[in-house]
């Protein structure tokens, strides 16, 4: 044991004849002056408590108290050593996860953002197409030629709208012709 221990009753340090023992309220005693206090109290403070016999079978908790600092720290520098690394390593790979996920996100988000702003356009230009084949339409002296149905795409509003002029003076033809008539010349 370390040169600081001693008897809590006598003051002498453990001998090879005697054993030493450690009670639960942190008091240790040599065999001799355990015997002579009331089992289970404390000679020192009175109060109730256990006793455990110090030995090499001790738990490890109990001999850490009697270790030297030097060892105990060296000891507990390699455990935390360890446990530090161990930790390190998985706190790196979750980051990683992360990252990962945060690059994926990214790139959907990339994409997304272009899909959108060529969704933009697209509506931008039919609008400015709708505009234009409405303004044509309310326009009375606007003539477009040609049919809007026939047109193709890539010609202009303008283009495909069709002119709906209308002849309100009578025609001969129309007056003449009877509604029997034009039903049997079909």
């Amino acid at each position: 044991m370390a040169s600081w221990v001693f008897c809590n009753g006598c003051f002498q340090p453990p001998q090879a004849t005697s054993s030493f023992s450690l009670t639960s309220c942190g008091h240790m005693y040599c065999d001799v002056c355990l015997r002579r206090g009331k089992r289970d109290e404390c000679l020192i403070c009175k109060v109730a408590c256990r006793t455990v016999l110090l030995s090499k079978h001790t738990d490890s908790d109990i001999q850490a108290l009697f270790m030297g600092i030097d060892s105990l720290c060296r000891k507990y520098a390699k455990e935390t050593s360890q446990i530090s690394e161990f930790q390190e390593k998985h706190r790196r790979r979750l980051l990683a996860f992360y990252g990962e996920k945060i690059s994926q996100l990214e790139e959907s988000l990339r994409k997304s953002t272009l899909r959108v702003e060529q969704l933009q356009r697209v509506r931008s230009s039919q609008q400015t197409a709708f505009s234009t084949v409405k303004t044509a339409a309310s326009t009375p002296s606007a003539k477009p030629s040609g049919s809007l149905l026939f047109q193709p795409r890539g010609s202009s509003a303008s283009e495909r709208a069709e002119s709906m002029e209308v002849d309100l003076t009578p025609s001969s033809r129309r007056k003449a012709a009877s509604p029997t008539a034009l039903s049997t010349s079909a």
